[in-house]
């Protein structure tokens, strides 16, 4: 990439966060180890089994789902990267066999942005004139990617990973302290308000209404709940 497209590329750090896919993995996985780690820990308490079972279930479940999800998204982008390497690999093959039209091609895409025809034709021409630097463009233009900018799958893990951890841990922090009702009331007050942080951020990031994403966020969150602790009830009742 050369200095000046370097340069461009920077004055819109946001963009470059959002596309490299780091900021999505630790929204998510936030969200993910919240939703994941309260529901269980109410699920569990409900059923009537003993507070140290539900702190090792939470503290358990943290860590499994955090290596999980931290897995996944590493196979994940990998697998992508991979993908748009071979694509690139392919395009660059189309360039230099049928240049002819893979520059109509390319001239045609200008003019769908609103060029004139021979300002289209030139661009395209000049464009093809280095094929290393064509393929680059044909990527942005046929498929939406910047390929000198694809996620690093270790860093987008490693993200995964903490914030999921983050999440999952802190509904659980109130059953090493305390347990019994107080535990189960402070573990759903912890969850409400961090979904509401987080409902709110994704909201904003987006550039939704704030409210109405803390609202959704929470409501998830309520919805698991109630679902987890009739089951661990139901269960609980069984069980005894």
């Amino acid at each position: 990439m050369t200095t000046k497209a370097r340069a461009e590329h920077d004055d819109h750090p946001d963009h470059r966060a959002l596309a490299g896919g780091t900021a999505r993995a630790g929204v998510f996985g936030l969200s993910d180890g919240l939703v994941t780690n309260v529901s269980l820990i109410i699920g569990f308490a409900a059923s009537g089994i003993g507070n140290d079972v539900v702190r090792l279930a939470g503290i358990a479940s943290a860590v499994a789902g955090a290596v999980s999800m931290a897995a996944g998204e590493w196979v994940s982008i990998k697998a992508q990267n991979e993908l748009v390497q071979r694509e690139m690999a392919l395009e660059l093959r189309e360039l230099k066999l049928n240049t002819s039209a893979e520059t109509s091609e390319l001239a045609g895409i200008y003019r769908s942005h609103g060029m004139s025809s021979a300002q289209a034709t030139a661009s395209a021409a000049e464009v093809m004139r280095n094929p290393e630097r064509a393929v680059m463009v044909h990527a942005r233009e046929e498929f939406g990617l910047d390929p000198a900018h694809l996620p690093n799958p270790l860093n987008v893990a490693v993200v995964s990973l903490v914030s999921f951890l983050i999440g999952a841990l802190l509904p659980v922090v109130p059953w090493i302290v305390s347990g019994g009702n107080g535990a189960r009331i402070a573990s759903i007050a912890i969850g409400v308000v961090s979904a509401a942080i987080t409902g709110g951020a994704i909201a904003r990031q987006s550039e939704r209404p704030i409210v109405t994403g803390s609202i959704r966020q929470v409501a998830i969150l309520l919805i698991a709940v109630g679902v987890t602790y009739a089951i661990g009830t139901v269960v609980g009742v069984n069980v005894a």
